[in-house]
């Protein structure tokens, strides 16, 4: 009776006979070496794992359309906001930054939000999170902040002492950690959740002219976060929360949608404004910079394959479309080299030629060889250098972008306001209401167990100048005598 299913093969295309039983020297004998089926099937369950993320390896993701809803043309070039209603395929990721890909997904932490555009120009990737700042402003201080929410090298457990050691030393990361520290540290599910830009970037249009811009993208589900409480009793029930609400979320075609907003600078603003527009500890005031509509987005549809789709998936600030661009955000600029570099490394040099991140768009480069090469070069054989007489692909002035206007001596740089790290935290501090205000003081306390006294002294002394009563909140809530501490 002829099988109804899809016959067996080796990677190489040769049927399989038998996929349970090595081949032995007779029936109580060793394996032989011949037994090339075993240790095909051996080999590939060896290497079927890849490099997890550095950063943000716990992740969830989903396919979607984004819809133009209010014309920005003045503003940006790109194509994908070029008319009213039209809709451009994507694919989002969410993840937390600190947790490896076994961690629990309700854990508080920062939550990365990223979009990849397939437009008809290139993939515009928008690399945020679910906040509008971060708790430092130069990427060399990057490393060393990561370091301190992984695993202590002697212990293999996470330190909140390094944590707060760090944090206390810079001061500049209180506006990040008072948002992590707030309700919003913990959302429920990534569709309950804002995403940011983070970043400044830049739009430029067909006259010429440059605008800085910030990214917004605003949950239209309402928010909804969980308690330090709640989020236990989630854990302990199952740690692959978010997976489960995002994915079911969409089976059900119950589809989470994300208003798409920007906020613009002009240019020469940049030179004027008391903060440092380019700071990424800082936000721009909504009174000055009001939210523009862009569009919406709507997810859709779940991957068929995880790995394939969002594993694979490899998102970088430095996938820009002609009409978007980057700043002088020292941030901003480390991040353009890290994340392609860690792709390269974590996936290979061809990483986009994937079929997750391959643009819908054209493609046609010189990149040549090294691993994975497995697609031609537009079936020109002739065409492997620049320039050529032979038709290869040649650069298009047209999209160059327009040079920035802020010039300076190069440098390392402090910025003038280093001094204001605390005008802003103590805005986010005074729109919360007193019960806010309690459960971030408790939150706090709690992941300062295990923290030495000089430590805690310290980093109360930076929440004592943002408000008094910040400090002698999260006093009260350590056990610690506001008397004594004064």
């Amino acid at each position: 009776m002829a099988n109804k299913n899809p016959r067996l093969t080796t990677s190489a295309g040769a049927p399989v006979s038998n996929n349970k039983n090595s081949l032995t020297a007779g029936r109580r004998g060793p394996v032989v070496l011949s037994d090339y089926k075993l240790f095909e099937k051996i080999a590939h369950q060896n290497r079927e794992r890849i490099p997890e993320r550095v950063v943000h390896a716990k992740g969830w993701g989903a396919h979607g359309t984004f819809k133009v809803t209010n014309d920005i043309t003045k503003y940006t070039r790109a194509k994908i906001f070029s008319e009213v209603g039209k809709e451009t395929p994507l694919l989002m990721r969410f993840s937390t930054v600190a947790g490896e890909q076994g961690a629990a997904d309700a854990e508080r932490d920062v939550r990365g939000f990223s979009i990849k555009f397939y437009t008809e120009e290139g993939n515009w990737d928008m690399v945020g999170n679910n906040t509008p700042v971060f708790f430092v402003r130069d990427g060399y201080k990057f490393p060393d902040f990561i370091r301190t929410q992984k695993r202590h090298p002697k212990t293999n457990l996470r330190s909140n002492t390094a944590m707060w050691d760090f944090w206390s030393l810079t001061p500049e990361s209180l506006h990040q950690v008072t948002i992590l520290m707030s309700d919003r540290g913990l959302p429920v599910a990534p569709m309950y959740m804002n995403g940011y830009g983070s970043h400044t970037f830049s739009f430029w249009n067909n006259q010429g002219e440059r605008y800085w811009v910030k990214f917004h993208f605003k949950t239209m589900q309402g928010h909804r976060h969980y308690t330090n409480e709640e989020a236990k009793k989630v854990i302990g029930e199952s740690r692959e929360s978010y997976q489960e609400e995002l994915f079911g979320t969409i089976e059900r075609g119950e589809f989470p949608k994300w208003k798409f907003m920007v906020q613009i600078m002009p240019e020469a603003d940049a030179e004027k404004t008391p903060y440092n527009p380019f700071d990424l500890t800082k936000v721009w005031p909504h009174s000055d910079y009001p939210l523009i509509e862009v569009g919406e987005i709507e997810l859709n549809r779940n991957p068929e394959n995880y790995f394939n789709e969002v594993e694979n998936a490899a998102y970088s600030p430095s996938n820009v479309v002609p009409g978007i661009g980057f700043s002088p955000d020292k941030m901003l600029q480390a991040r353009v080299f890290s994340y392609a570099d860690a792709h390269r490394y974590r996936l290979g040099a061809h990483y986009e030629s994937l079929p997750i991140n391959r643009p819908k768009s054209p493609v046609a480069h010189y990149h040549k060889d090294g691993l994975m090469r497995y697609y031609t070069d537009n079936n020109n054989p002739d065409a492997y250098y620049e320039p050529n007489s032979f038709g290869g692909p040649e650069a298009d002035p047209s999209v160059e972008e327009p040079p920035m206007k802020i010039n300076g001596d190069i440098g390392r740089y402090e910025y003038e306001e280093e001094i204001d790290v605390y005008t802003q935290p103590r805005a986010l501090f005074n729109l919360f209401d007193d019960a806010q205000k309690e459960r971030l003081f408790n939150n706090i306390a709690e992941a300062m167990g295990g923290v030495p006294t000089e430590i805690i002294e310290r980093q109360l002394a930076h929440f004592d100048k943002v408000d008094p009563a910040y400090g002698d909140g999260v006093r009260a809530a350590l056990g610690i005598s506001q008397t004594a501490a004064q």
